[in-house]
């Protein structure tokens, strides 16, 4: 009988009622998920119809400066690992002679 009153109590310090539907409060969440779902889809839609995109000419460049820059770093570094790799056999075989 305390803990029914302690229970009552923090019920109204907290204006908050239990009731037996509180349950159904989960399932009513997922009835509302198609509706919320359509509301997202509509407002993707909307914006982005306000999307600048860019011209094919400035994709064709970008594209190509992509290219470009990618081919110009992997000759670079193909030729620092040939250089380092040579550097580190060098030093090998001359430590090696030490001993």
């Amino acid at each position: 009988m305390a803990d029914e009153k302690k229970t009552n109590l923090e019920e109204r310090e907290n204006n908050r009622s239990v009731s037996g539907f509180s349950l159904m409060e989960p399932a009513q969440k997922l009835g509302g998920y198609p509706k919320r779902l359509h509301s997202f889809l509509h407002d993707v839609r909307v914006e982005m119809k306000q999307v600048n995109w860019p011209s094919w000419s400035d994709v064709w460049s970008t594209t190509m400066v992509v290219i470009v820059t990618v081919a110009f770093f992997g000759v670079f570094f193909a030729i620092t690992d040939g250089i380092f790799s040579r550097l580190y056999v060098v030093a090998n075989n001359f430590f090696k002679t030490l001993k």
